[in-house]
């Protein structure tokens, strides 16, 4: 029986990947095989010795303490794509409130309350303030192609007939397939600023990626242009967008992460982080994020972890053998010698690695001795071992 501890409220979809048969489910678990997370903190969290996997219901990982669980073989999971239609829709409606000044016409609107049968009047003698520009025809600069920035990019060229130009240096062949034809691949950052009317950004947040939004960006982009971001609000240096707008250089900023600088600055629009605030987003992330936690605990497959490899493993009638180690020379020799000098016979080795971590599985008729085990778990550099019986 495996055991699952929830930090935050998960749409109880998750109970259709994680049958009351095998698994314990409860926000109580005090030692846990797995979490499942959404926002809530973990990087002050002690992580018991069971842990083998972490699940985030989301794409941010921002919450979790990816280093220190590498270092203790725990699996960090996200779930990207499963709230992209979501963001997506939201991505859109910031589009328009960009080139039309919804928010502030509403927000207009609403003072005439209490002046009776004049509002109509009022209404049309001052909407002249509030006159934009179709986005028929305007270009769309998308950064980032992932599975949200695909979608934009596609509704902005198929449904609002803008023209659209991507960049996205890390694209994966799925997006790339999924992506319009009518969508033109610029070969850097610069092409889609010197071109784009409006410029929306679905990059992840990390150390090269914090502040992308700064001055000398925003001196490369073409005047007036306007800029979305439903990605992370620290993708951009607030300071330097201010100084933007008031000068007119940037006619727009929409965000979907308010923060104090920003909340009240003329032609800023704020929403409260809405992007995956859906009970459909959320039932696609939750079911998503059990899936990944329950295939790696009853299998060894990894699939969109954010720490360790890809790992895509065919069901099998063999014993299995899962290491966690450093990706570091000479480790898969080190594990396969030890096997032989324990007698072990492998029948099937697979080794794959991501950047720092590497996962090696062996395949064979049956488990080795916990003797034999524990020999291989005192190699250098090896983390974690994991054994999964004959069927």
């Amino acid at each position: 029986m495996y055991k699952i501890k929830t930090l935050n409220a998960i749409s109880d979809i998750i109970y259709s990947q994680l049958s009351a048969d095998a698994y314990t489910v409860s926000k109580d678990e005090p030692v846990p095989d797995g979490i499942l997370v959404r926002s809530a903190a973990m990087h002050d969290m002690e992580f018991n010795s069971n842990l083998q996997a972490i699940a985030r219901a989301g794409a941010g990982v921002n919450n979790i303490p990816l280093d220190r669980c590498s270092k203790e073989g725990i699996v960090v999971f996200n779930t990207p794509g499963a709230n992209a239609n979501a963001v997506a829709e939201l991505v859109t409606a910031g589009l328009l409130m960009s080139g039309r000044n919804i928010a502030g016409g509403i927000e207009w609107a609403m003072t005439l309350k209490g002046q009776g049968a004049e509002v109509a009047k009022l209404v049309e003698k001052g909407k002249g303030q509030f006159v934009g520009h179709e986005l028929r025809g305007k270009t769309l600069g998308v950064i980032g192609l992932g599975a949200i920035g695909a979608l934009v990019a596609n509704i902005a060229g198929r449904g609002l007939g803008m023209n659209v130009i991507g960049y996205d240096p890390y694209i994966s062949v799925e997006s790339a397939w999924s992506l319009s034809s009518t969508v033109h691949r610029a070969a850097n950052m610069d092409e889609v600023f010197a071109k784009a009317d409006y410029i929306t950004f679905h990059i992840p947040l990390n150390d090269q990626t914090k502040g992308t939004i700064n001055e000398d960006k925003i001196a490369r982009m073409k005047p007036g242009v306007g800029i979305l971001n439903f990605s992370r609000g620290e993708l951009a240096d607030n300071a330097a967008l201010k100084d933007a707008l008031a000068s007119g250089r940037v006619a727009s900023y929409v965000t979907d992460f308010p923060n104090d600088e920003l909340l009240g600055v003329e032609h800023v629009v704020c929403i409260p982080h809405l992007g995956a605030s859906t009970p459909e987003s959320e039932d696609n992330c939750a079911s998503m994020a059990a899936a990944e936690i329950r295939n790696y605990l009853e299998t060894g497959c990894i699939h969109n972890s954010v720490n360790y490899p890809e790992l895509q493993l065919d069901p099998t009638d063999s014993a299995r053998v899962l290491v966690l180690h450093e990706n570091i020379p000479n480790m898969v020799s080190s594990i396969a010698s030890a096997a032989a000098k324990e007698g072990i016979n492998i029948d099937t080795m697979i080794n794959k690695s991501r950047k720092d971590m590497a996962v090696t599985v062996m395949e064979m008729a049956e488990l080795p001795s916990q003797d034999a085990l524990d020999l291989l778990a005192a190699i250098p550099g090896i983390i974690r071992i994991r054994t999964f019986a004959n069927n």
